[in-house]
């Protein structure tokens, strides 16, 4: 479980969470979504430990997030943070010495998926290649959680479909919760079974994907857009 109890997030004078209080329940697949600036990034650093709130309490399975959290948590950056001069093949193996819980056969079941040259450099790689690569090395992780900022960033609209199609297949929703941010909510929202709506760093609404559809009527952006009007 992922609890944010209080939390409140400050970069100089800027405030991105505030009073955020959120209970994740482990084996979802959640969408954290919101306008640019509502918090989600900010957020999923909180549960990574890769930051530390100014306010509050962020607990993983009980324990304080901090950067020790790593052991049960893999993090997807929207940024890319990888050696250049490293082959695909190479920034594996980086991944493999570097955390114990990667499962080296199931990356190389997702290399195949994604159909990356190992040979290749990464500074060589093409903007959704890489995109393709952080998706390989995180999935490959046994972690309880997975949090995913803007996978799909840089994939065109046909790559996009096949790999939230393939998506699926490399989680484990038994043992495993995924947490990700997108702007692409039509697409993903087959994927989720929960969302959490953010806006101006506090949160806005939370609702199973079920619900929004059966009850509202409603497809995802529509849900969105109605609750950022209220």
């Amino acid at each position: 479980m992922i609890q944010l109890e209080n939390v409140s997030k400050r970069y100089l004078v800027k405030k991105a969470l505030n009073n955020v209080n959120l209970q994740i329940e482990p084996g979802h697949i959640i969408g954290l979504i919101g306008s640019n600036g509502s918090g989600k990034s900010t957020t999923l650093k909180l549960i990574a430990g890769l930051i530390r709130p100014s306010k509050g309490t962020v607990l993983v399975e009980g324990k304080l997030a901090n950067r020790r959290i790593c052991a049960k948590v893999a993090y997807l950056s929207e940024l890319d943070a990888y050696y250049s001069f490293f082959t695909v093949e190479q920034t594996v193996d980086f991944y493999a010495r570097t955390f114990s819980d990667f499962n080296r056969e199931k990356a190389e079941e997702i290399l195949q998926f994604m159909k990356l040259d190992r040979a290749q450099k990464v500074k060589d790689l093409s903007k959704g290649s890489r995109a393709r690569l952080k998706i390989v090395v995180t999935l490959a992780r046994d972690v309880p959680f997975i949090l995913m900022d803007e996978p799909l960033s840089g994939l065109d609209p046909m790559v996009r479909q096949s790999i939230i199609r393939g998506l699926l297949s490399f989680i484990d929703l038994e043992r495993q919760t995924i947490i990700l941010t997108t702007h692409e909510l039509a697409e993903i929202e087959p994927l989720l079974d929960t969302v959490i709506l953010l806006k101006d760093g506090t949160v806005v609404a939370t609702e199973r994907i079920e619900s929004i559809r059966d009850k509202e009527k409603l497809n995802l952006v529509d849900w969105m857009v109605k609750n950022y009007e209220q």
